[in-house]
């Protein structure tokens, strides 16, 4: 192995020990993606999670400082081709590999500023939130999955933008109270988390499942090397949903709802039989 392709080794296990470390069950559906996708997503998925980390975890450094300093070392990583932040070196390979749109790039890394100047949203203000934060980081995992193919990528990206932003939403009703108490952030538009409501949840909710009802017919046209990985991580988030939906209002204000190891299990034995008899 050459020495830059030892830089590029090293880099890459930075990428995927950030996805292990941080999401297990994200990692374990990219394990369920053929070989050849494993990497690049996990390339993707460390640059966004230390971008976000900047915005939600350094409360003693100046984040502002610290994002515009990312932002610029992401541009002049993948125009250069080559960074020293091992992150940034994994991003950028997978950007000019399959040529990812840098417009993602831009509304991804706005959407961060955008958690360090805003607390609340209104309707507008709140699906630019999601685009930039949730619906680009499905499209750039689009771009590996689609491999060069633009016809694909086009007819599957509204389905790709529906299931990054299904799964934002999820996430903001389960966090709602570490983002209401903990950051004084309400995504939502027109929630009042003090008084919040059933019927509040219940419109909430039906947002969520109608992005989860147009992402399943996309992920039924994805190519075989990714659509089992990628339905496995969508019945993950599905069922949490569902557990979510099944608790009172008040009460996700007062817990973190999760899904047990056993039911994880569950639901990847069940996908593979379905994936066995060609019912994907």
């Amino acid at each position: 192995m050459t020495n830059i392709g030892l830089f590029h080794e090293v880099s890459q296990d930075c990428s995927r020990n950030t996805t292990e470390k941080y999401s297990t069950s994200f990692s374990s559906a990219i394990k369920l993606l053929h070989k050849d996708l494993r990497q690049p997503i996990h390339n993707i998925y460390g640059f966004v999670r230390f971008a976000d980390e900047i915005v939600d975890t350094f409360h003693e450094h100046d984040k502002a400082a610290l994002l515009n300093e990312f932002k610029q070392q992401t541009y002049t990583a993948i125009e250069r081709g080559i960074s020293l932040n091992p992150i940034l070196q994994s991003f950028q390979l997978t950007v000019n590999a399959y040529k990812i749109d840098k417009h993602l790039i831009d509304a991804f890394l706005y959407s961060m500023e955008m958690d360090l100047s805003r607390s609340n949203y209104d309707k507008a203000g709140y699906g630019e939130y999601i685009y930039g934060s949730a619906e680009v980081v499905g499209l750039m995992c689009l771009y590996v999955f689609c491999d060069g193919d633009k016809e694909l990528y086009q007819q599957l990206k509204l389905s790709a933008r529906s299931l990054g932003a299904a799964f934002q939403k999820v996430n903001f009703l389960r966090d709602v109270k570490a983002d209401f108490e903990g950051l004084k952030r309400m995504y939502f538009p027109n929630c009042d988390f003090n008084n919040f409501s059933s019927t509040d949840k219940v419109a909430i909710e039906n947002d969520i499942q109608k992005e989860f009802n147009d992402a399943y017919n996309g992920i039924l046209q994805l190519p075989l090397k990714a659509r089992f990985g990628v339905y496995v991580a969508y019945k993950y988030y599905l069922s949490l949903f569902r557990k979510i939906k099944r608790i009172e209002a008040k009460k996700v204000l007062e817990q973190r709802v999760r899904i047990p190891e056993y039911s994880k299990f569950f639901i990847l034995t069940k996908a593979g039989i379905r994936s066995q008899f060609n019912l994907l």
